[in-house]
């Protein structure tokens, strides 16, 4: 068996041993190791980070039953509870770091996700479009295997639906999905968070969506596919949400959907009044266009009072006042649009917890 001896050496009287070449005094060598031996540990090594042991991703609200969605929940009401308190001494995330990726900026999504990280004690380590040019620089593939063997747990928040899917095909801890451009999940979490504590149960409730069938509206139907509730969504013709994920949710016979063209129709006895901007990041050119289309799609108060005094009004936010929704309707009492983005941070820490088992 051949053996390869090892030696070190040390430079005297250098504080910067690695750049000096003279004087070097030899150490005593450490003691022999086998290539054979050292063979067997790269391998087990290698094999150790081949794929997620016990671990899980967050990338589609039907990639979980209903007693998980729930369970998660619950726990986000206990967390938010326990850092409502003052109480910090929860730190489940203590030494772990996360890699947030952002190729699509938000300061939602990233205030949120680094703050709740870190009141549980965990580093979030942000990189921004500039810093990876993920696909241009350098590949999803490699970038998902290089951030793994950094950190703990990666969250994207991506333009094309297909690098979050990408990353976690490759990556050897959990990926959370923070928004693409076919759905957002964590916001939807947040949301039923909300319904829960304003309106004292999620199940059964009603919602109605009005505005683009975008991907805040798929994220709904997949969330249809495994909890109970009447789901509308009230959009102009042609701006439909997709017909699969429409389909999809109609077939898994949990809830009731509705896709119509109506807003005045579809808000009767809503629990939950929900809109969105018209264009969103990418379709800034079309925002013009947009707003005369969507005409007739503004919720105002005419709308709410149609909906009924009991409707509580939602926006994931940024909202652009006057267009999609009035003033008069974002600042009314029975708006939890600032309530429903604190519960972002306490949804996506439920989240994280899950996906970390903790």
């Amino acid at each position: 068996m051949a053996v390869i001896p090892c030696h070190c050496y040390r430079s005297v009287g250098s504080d910067k041993p690695y750049l000096s070449g003279q004087s070097l005094r030899r150490c005593a060598p450490s003691p022999a190791v086998s290539v054979s031996f050292r063979r067997r540990i790269s391998c087990v090594a290698s094999s150790a980070v081949a794929q997620k042991v016990g671990l899980k991703d967050f990338l589609h609200l039907d990639d979980f039953d209903k007693d998980t969605i729930l369970k998660m929940l619950d726990r986000a009401l206990e967390v938010k509870a326990l850092l409502k308190s003052g109480d910090r001494s929860f730190r489940p995330f203590e030494g772990k770091t996360m890699a947030m990726i952002f190729t699509k900026p938000s300061m939602r999504t990233r205030v949120s996700f680094e703050t709740g990280f870190t009141l549980l004690g965990g580093h979030a380590i942000y990189l921004g479009p500039d810093d990876i040019q993920m696909g241009k620089r350098e590949e999803t593939r490699d970038i998902a295997r290089v951030l793994s063997r950094y950190n703990d747990i990666i969250m994207a928040r991506v333009f094309a639906h297909k690098d979050i899917l990408d990353l976690a095909k490759y990556a050897t801890v959990p990926v959370i999905n923070g928004l693409t451009d076919y759905n957002h999940p964590c916001q939807i979490m947040a949301d039923a968070l909300t319904m829960v504590e304003h309106i004292g149960r999620f199940e059964g409730t009603k919602v109605v969506y009005i505005g683009d069938g975008n991907n805040i509206v798929h994220s709904w139907l997949l969330m249809a596919s495994v909890i109970p509730f009447h789901f509308v969504c009230a959009c102009p013709k042609g701006f439909e949400p997709d017909a699969k994920t429409v389909e999809k949710a109609r077939k898994a016979g949990i809830s009731k959907i509705e896709i119509t063209n109506d807003p005045k129709e579809a808000v009767k006895g809503a629990d939950v009044v929900y809109s969105d901007v018209w264009a969103s990041m990418g379709q800034k050119e079309e925002a013009e266009y947009r707003r005369q289309v969507f005409k007739g799609f503004q919720v105002n108060q005419n709308l709410m009072d149609l909906a009924g005094s009991k409707a509580f009004f939602m926006h994931c936010l940024p909202a652009e006042r006057g267009v999609e929704v009035t003033d008069e309707v974002i600042e009314a009492p029975n708006s939890i649009v600032f309530p429903q983005a604190e519960n972002r941070m306490h949804a996506q820490n439920a989240v994280m917890l899950h996906v970390l088992g903790k």
